[in-house]
């Protein structure tokens, strides 16, 4: 292959490596193909630490001939998303963010915290992401107790008759019995998105002003109130030492880890100036160096979210004004800036301080994960290393709606794709075990069919659970799969200091761990969170199927309609007390809806 460099093309382009099947290995862009390719073939290669595994496997490379670098990038950033090269990166579209949100289209807009999927939806005005719920509730926290916006839904709002509890508290204006007037809630709304803009010095300006001119006209409560305010913004800001752009405009500063064959890329986010989260990705065995990997990165991040005005970064990448052209829509230009010195180089300066801490702190916590499976794989004589643990638990109300879940972890850590939840159709009543045995034969048919078992499986419960658990893997003659049983220690009655037993195969008594050991916290951790899952699913199904009998079995009464009445009434009791006159402000239903209502509810609902 290295002799036939010669015959590439000179050009811009791309080149694509595969393997001896035809797989694409990776994915890469040059102003010169040729030039770009035979540095693949130097004896020291470029250094990084890839390369050699990379050239090993690649048995074919093909390029396209594209006429700038502009279309080179584009086709790149397509071709990479098209065939997902295991050497190139690759962002995960799965991230849920978490923001503030005010539906400032409403007549009576509100705040509150909200979770999205890579673009906001276009029901108001997004403020954040925020580092975590947390970060986004205490600011919530505040803004309601600095501009107190209504916080109740619009069925609670529509039915109020007299200020709620939040009023007496000075939480709420109540807008929703006229206590202010519109022009009033709109200067509330107004300053409230000011402040989450970071424009907290004009916000404190104009509530200066009314404080003045409320004292000028003997309105000396509402002066006092207004000064409170201030100074609550006031302590916050003073409270507040995080970095944050003077010109107080929207940013994103970038910045890479590396170590060894892992990458952390790291997106500290500055809107209004402050710094309002980060988010970080991880990335491992890939090719891209990291002016290559910021590329890419922003291609595919920057087409699923909110563009900056500018974005920061270590290096600026030479085609960086046609990467500009490509990030940049109809509402914004985004500006690529390599700073050199001032307060956008500190910035970028915090970001790889962040990247290395979060290399830090996942190694750390990789590694101390690896130890306690290690352990776990010693202290129960298993006879694999405990890679993938699956872990069933069962969930019923008086052997009603019996439903089991599966949850799974993966090196010690939560792997929610995996999950999978079980109607039990076969189990009489509350007949635990046979619940569990029809869980497992239909997880561990397909699993075997696909190839897909465990290393180790977890049952909550003892000896009886193990055996049907054992019975069920026997039957299906799979061996390759270490289970093991966990069960609370009965015939305690010391509060709080219930010990854990571990149950396994052919050893009469259970071993008990120490109360700090990790194994424990880790097996803990896993059969915690299969009941939760259990709980979780058999409440979901338990109202709807409640509601489904309310509201469904009416005639006429379909899941579009119950869903526009259970909206407008906000609950099935309110459905139930409604009036032939209140049913008639329902959209969507007819004369015969209303009557079949009347009819059927005084029985059923």
């Amino acid at each position: 292959m290295k002799e036939s460099l010669e015959n590439f093309p000179t050009q811009s382009g791309v080149y694509l490596m595969k393997d001896s099947n035809g797989k694409v290995l990776y994915i890469g862009k040059a102003k010169n193909l040729r030039q770009r390719v035979r540095q693949y073939f130097l004896p020291h290669g470029d250094g990084r630490i890839m390369i050699p595994l990379l050239m090993a496997k690649v048995e074919k490379i093909d390029t396209i001939v594209v006429t700038s670098e502009k279309e080179a990038l584009l086709l790149e950033n397509t071709l990479i998303k098209q065939h997902k090269p295991h050497y190139n990166a690759l962002l995960k579209d799965d991230k849920t963010f978490i923001g503030l949100k005010i539906n400032d289209k409403h007549t009576w807009p509100m705040l509150s915290v909200a979770r999205y999927k890579g673009k906001e939806k276009p029901d108001g005005t997004y403020f954040g992401p925020y580092t975590s719920a947390h970060a986004a509730r205490e600011t919530l926290d505040l803004l309601q107790r600095l501009f107190p916006l209504r916080q109740c839904s619009d069925q609670e709002f529509a039915r109020r008759t007299r200020p709620c509890i939040l009023y007496d508290m000075k939480r709420c204006v109540a807008p929703c019995v006229n206590k202010c007037t519109p022009e009033e809630y709109r200067e509330l709304v107004k300053k409230t998105i000011k402040f989450l803009r970071g424009q907290d010095q004009e916000v404190l300006k104009e509530l200066y002003a009314e404080m003045y001119q409320a004292s000028e006209d003997l309105k000396f409560e509402k002066a006092s109130e207004l000064l409170q305010i201030i100074r609550h913004i006031e302590e916050t800001l003073e409270g507040q030492h995080v970095d944050r752009i003077q010109s107080g405009i929207n940013a994103d500063a970038l910045a890479i880890f590396r170590e060894g064959e892992e990458v952390i890329l790291t997106q500290l986010i500055f809107r209004g100036g402050k710094l309002t989260g980060s988010r970080y990705f991880d990335f491992e065995s890939i090719v891209e160096d990291d002016v290559e990997l910021l590329e890419t990165f922003m291609q595919q991040h920057y087409e699923k979210n909110e563009l900056p005005h500018e974005i920061l970064l270590p290096i600026l990448p030479e085609d960086s004004e046609a990467l500009e052209d490509i990030l940049s829509n109809e509402k914004r230009r985004v500006h690529l800036l390599a700073p050199q010195r001032g307060e956008k180089k500190a910035l970028v300066e915090m970001a790889l301080a962040n990247a290395q801490a979060t290399f830090k702190k996942e190694k750390d916590a990789n590694a101390l994960r690896e130890k306690t499976l290690l352990e776990m794989q010693d202290r129960f004589h298993l006879s694999r290393y405990p890679e993938r643990i699956e872990c069933f638990d069962n969930s019923n109300i008086a052997g009603t709606l019996v439903v089991s879940s599966l949850v799974v972890f993966t090196n010690g850590a939560r792997d929610p794709k995996r999950y999978r939840k079980y109607k039990i159709k076969s189990a009489v009543g509350s007949d635990d075990y046979a619940a569990m045995r029809e869980a497992l034969e239909r997880r561990y048919k397909r699993a075997k069919a696909e190839d897909d078992l465990p290393d180790l499986l977890i049952i909550d419960g003892g000896k009886g659970h193990l055996n049907v658990a054992r019975k069920v893997l026997s039957e299906l003659e799979i061996v390759s799969v270490d289970v093991i049983g966990l069960a609370k220690e009965e015939g305690r009655h010391d509060r709080g200091a219930t010990l854990e037993q571990v149950f396994l195969p052919d050893i009469k008594d259970p071993i008990m761990l120490k109360r700090n050991s990790p194994v424990l916290f880790l097996l803990q951790q896993i059969r915690d969170e299969a009941h939760r899952t259990a709980i979780s699913f058999h409440r979901n199904l338990h109202i709807k199927r409640n509601v489904r009998s309310a509201v469904d079995d009416i005639p006429g009464i379909g899941p579009v309609k119950r869903k526009i009445l259970l909206k407008h009434f906000g609950s099935l009791k309110k459905i139930k007390e409604a009036t032939e006159e209140q049913l008639r402000d329902v959209p969507g239903l007819s004369q015969a809806n209303i009557k079949a209502i009347l009819g059927f509810k005084n029985k059923e609902l």
